[in-house]
């Protein structure tokens, strides 16, 4: 196993070559070393760390060199919690290291602590190659989460020495207003576009999962984020077990919907088993385990045959005899 101390040296020449000697130092004077299972992940990290063989380069690069670049705490009572360095802590821990060299914060907001979250993930990996839902958190914080844009300026710069950058190489003007088209300037994108990412943030990850695979549309994204946590959870369930389609004219029947969403109102529109009422129709509930048992992999649109043919069945062999008297 590779200790960190013996690489304090490399640790300060990688720092010199990235800010120069006096952010170096600066930076040296605040890193502490803490135990690397120590640091619990950010509570609302929204980003798919490193796998394959980016990871694999990550873990050999440690092995050989140790961390160069502290990662970035938050300090609680409790604990710590990772604000910039969760693929650096994972790679560490893989590497074998039971120390990693940080920089810790104390005295910072929840809104603080999430700007770090963020901005550090753009700088390395940047904005273009974010998943969906990842490039719908980058926008949601540039445009709603920082309330004070003071603040996050002075985040930006001190990530920018960190990351041995300025503010204009890597990419940000920390003069550029907070509105739509301001930040749709800022990626190329349109200020439309960017209310459709800042919607699908209020998506619950399941569905973000879905966004991020391909098999959920942007534009049926947005129109199922109008849906409460509550309602996209039947609405994920429904589609999981192949009930529903999570296409653009599904989504859209459920923002209609939205507060009084239902499986069985979903179903009757979307699945094909509206029934047609009359004086004399009447219904029959089955319970949940019985259609798992019997009609997980039938289309809604076919169960009422198949039971019509069950009791035809049943009663053209005797089954009357089973009935009880009325």
């Amino acid at each position: 196993m590779k200790a960190n101390a013996p690489k304090r040296k490399i640790f300060n020449d990688a720092l010199d070559l990235l800010g120069g000697a006096d952010v170096a130092s600066a930076l040296e004077n605040g890193v502490q070393m803490l135990p690397i299972d120590s640091i619990r992940p950010f509570r609302k990290h929204p980003f798919r760390l490193y796998e394959g063989d980016r990871l694999d380069d990550m873990v050999e690069s440690i092995r050989e060199h140790g961390v160069l670049v502290p990662v970035i705490v938050w300090q609680h009572p409790d604990g710590y919690e990772m604000l910039s360095g969760h693929n650096r802590q994972m790679a560490g821990k893989m590497a074998g290291l039971t120390e990693i060299p940080a920089i810790v914060k104390t005295d910072l907001t929840e809104q603080d602590a999430y700007v770090y979250v963020i901005e550090t993930n753009v700088i390395q990996r940047g904005f273009a190659e974010l998943l969906p839902s990842e490039k719908a958190a980058v926008l949601a914080e540039r445009y709603e989460k920082v309330s004070s844009q003071g603040k996050r300026n002075d985040i930006l710069e001190e990530i920018a020495k960190l990351n041995g950058t300025d503010m204009e190489t890597c990419g940000h003007d920390v003069h550029k207003l907070k509105s739509r088209d301001a930040v749709g300037e800022e990626y190329g994108m349109t200020g439309r576009n960017i209310a459709r990412y800042i919607r699908v943030n209020q998506l619950d990850q399941a569905l973000k999962d879905r966004l991020d695979d391909g098999s959920l549309p942007l534009v049926a994204a947005v129109d199922l984020s109008y849906l409460s946590g509550e309602e996209q959870e039947k609405v994920f369930g429904l589609a999981e077990q192949g009930k529903i389609k999570l296409d653009v004219k599904t989504a859209k029947y459920m923002k209609e919907i939205a507060g009084e969403l239902t499986e069985e109102r979903v179903l009757e529109k979307l699945g094909g088993t509206k029934v047609k009422k009359n004086a004399g129709s009447r219904t029959i509930k089955l319970s949940a385990d019985v259609y798992e048992r019997y009609f997980a992999e039938i289309k809604t649109a076919d169960v009422a045959g198949i039971v019509e043919e069950a009791l035809a069945a049943w009663f053209g062999k005797g089954g009357m005899e089973n009935v009880p008297d009325q």
